[in-house]
């Protein structure tokens, strides 16, 4: 997954999504070594010390952990389900301030995500 950085946000929080979406999707799961923040700065294109701080954020949160000789890590209490509920959260809670800021009213965006759902196939 390409690494998609835009200036609407702190790049951090972005850095943290991009890796919340690979632990959401399977692609890092439980007990999967992180790579070095050199390698992934260099990656996303983005300055060693912004992903370190992205990295230490995912650690706080509990989706991965460090060990001083090893490197970082998934931790093992990450629950896939639970990190793809939140973030769709966080689309949800974009997407419905989105449709909001155009003047809809919340009939109008079921009924404008109802219309993409079946145009899409879904």
């Amino acid at each position: 997954m390409a690494w998609k950085i835009d200036n609407d946000r702190p790049v951090y929080l972005q850095l943290m999504e991009h890796i919340k979406i690979k632990i959401a999707t399977g692609e890092l799961s439980a007990g999967d070594r992180v790579p070095p923040v050199r390698v992934l700065a260099a990656e996303a294109g983005v300055n060693p010390n912004t992903m370190q701080k992205a990295l230490q954020g995912l650690e706080r949160e509990g989706l991965m952990y460090s060990n001083r000789t090893e490197g970082r890590f998934i931790s093992a209490e990450t629950n896939v389900t639970q990190v793809s509920s939140s973030y769709a959260r966080e689309l949800t809670v974009d997407y419905y301030g989105n449709m909001k800021g155009l003047g809809l009213n919340n009939k109008e965006i079921v009924k404008t995500l109802e219309d993409y759902i079946e145009e899409s196939g879904g």
